[in-house]
């Protein structure tokens, strides 16, 4: 086929072909979790959108030419208020370290049963802060940051274009909940760039004293360190736009004399759960860890592929209401498609295309389980279909199962059809329903000697 990927730009706000500064090199960023807490279903979005993306970019340029980073912030206030909770009897930089430790690899294990591949860099914001104070340095010596009240802080007025992609001219912006007003500050919209630490907060020696630095300028040191001054593609969350994938942009724009920091912005969209906004105060505030291995959501645990496809059900740009029926509508249809192996196969036109349409999951989903419905009829199609579910991270694989489970499964799927000869079929459904959410699929049929209800079983995930 002939290729062209078009992804949408939201600091253009236009589709366009991508066009990569060196395809050799394509560079990806993407603002990773701040590891003061699990990370939620809102977290899981941009870590299976962006995984798709990366994929898809392997595809296209080879997986030796494609480089993805996404940080790890692990200095933050809020990091600092948690251990104070969890560990009040350990020295800070103790309960720092544990808290961050723990939550960092429950993050890491999360988004690998949500079938995420690792980044190629996983840089941490506290091993990069040398490059921060010299973005800083260069940030004050030309003209665009300035020091006051024990704080350094980026001058919005020095920077002419400041807010082009957010589309949020400094004459329009109002200062309010994320944009604090303080009367050091020059101008309402100034942001800090490195701020004091007192004696019991974590901190650095900085030409400015000892202190930590602002959450914006982490984001331009790492992405600087590793994909340089200027490249390919920068991706988070829609919440992100504004402050800080804004200001990630002056900074870095300004400390480097730069037109651009990444060629292509991309967002993902809000996520909402039963129809409404997540929030801990209106209960629905559910983690990722919950759904995998707790009963918190829908009275059940989730597997991973079936959260991952319930998201790709949905074109990343869109708002998604995450709710108990769409997981069984993921479920039922991940449920339908055949275990296959991975080969060197070529995937299927159709869902590299839908793909290659700014990230069209929707469309490539549905070409898929089409694609499915014909692997099952003609085993000779399971190398494409495992090689194009490959491309979205889907793919049921085949599961040995041991003697003696096979064996209790098999004891289930008799009492099962004993209760349907009894015609207590809530009872049977319950055993059925419960076989299904452990991965294995029942098949009714009748015997073609006598008649019989006869019921056969396969692991699907």
């Amino acid at each position: 086929m002939s290729f062209s990927l078009k992804l949408y730009n939201t600091l253009t706000r236009e589709k366009a072909e991508f066009k990569p500064i060196d395809a050799r090199n394509v560079r990806m960023y993407v603002c990773g979790p701040t590891v003061y807490d699990y990370a939620h279903i809102g977290n899981a979005r941009p870590a299976i959108v962006f995984d798709v993306l990366f994929r898809l970019l392997r595809h296209v340029y080879g997986e030796s030419h494609v480089t993805y980073a996404r940080n790890i912030t692990d200095v933050d206030d809020k990091i600092n208020a948690r251990a104070l909770r969890d560990h009040p009897g350990l020295p800070l930089n103790e309960a720092i370290r544990a808290v961050t430790e723990r939550t960092e690899t429950q993050f890491h294990e999360d988004v690998a049963a949500l079938g995420c591949l690792p980044p190629t860099v996983e840089p941490r914001a506290t091993d990069n802060i040398p490059q921060m104070t010299g973005i800083i340095e260069k940030l004050i010596a030309r003209g665009h940051a300035y020091v006051a009240a024990g704080e350094v802080l980026f001058d919005t007025k020095s920077m002419r274009d400041y807010g082009q992609l957010s589309k949020r001219p400094l004459n329009e912006q109002q200062a309010g909940a994320r944009v604090a007003v303080d009367a050091h500050k020059r101008n309402p919209g100034d942001f800090v760039l490195w701020k004091l630490s007192s004696h019991n907060e974590p901190g650095w020696e900085s030409p400015w004293g000892r202190g930590r630095p602002g959450w914006h300028i982490e984001c331009s040191a790492m992405s600087g360190r590793y994909l340089g001054e200027v490249f390919d593609i920068h991706g988070g969350g829609l919440d992100l736009i504004f402050p800080h994938h804004e200001n990630e942009i002056a900074q870095s724009r300004c400390a480097h004399g730069t037109e651009v920091m990444a060629n292509v912005w991309m967002h993902n969209g809000f996520v909402q759960v039963e129809g409404r906004k997540m929030s801990k105060s209106e209960g629905n505030f559910i983690t990722i860890y919950d759904l995998l291995h707790t009963e918190t959501f829908g009275g059940r645990k989730w597997p991973g592929e079936v959260l991952r496809l319930a998201m790709l059900m949905t074109h990343y740009r869109e708002p998604i209401d995450f709710s108990v029926k769409r997981l069984e509508e993921a479920e039922r249809l991940l449920a339908k498609w055949p275990a296959a192996d991975l080969s060197d196969a070529a995937p299927c036109d159709t869902v590299l295309e839908a793909l290659a349409d700014d990230l069209n999951t929707v469309a490539a989903v549905q070409a898929l389980h089409g694609l499915a419905q014909e692997a099952n009829a003609d085993k000779a199609l399971l190398p494409v279909f495992a090689a194009s579910a490959a491309l979205i991270g889907v793919l049921p694989q085949k599961t040995e199962i041991d003697e003696a489970v096979a064996a209790e499964i098999d004891t289930r799927v008799k009492a099962r059809l004993e209760l349907l000869k009894a015609k207590n079929f809530a009872e049977a459904d319950k055993i059925r329903d419960t076989l299904v959410a452990e991965g294995i699929q029942l098949k009714d049929g009748k015997d073609p000697a006598t008649g019989e209800r006869v019921t056969t079983w396969e692991v699907k995930r």
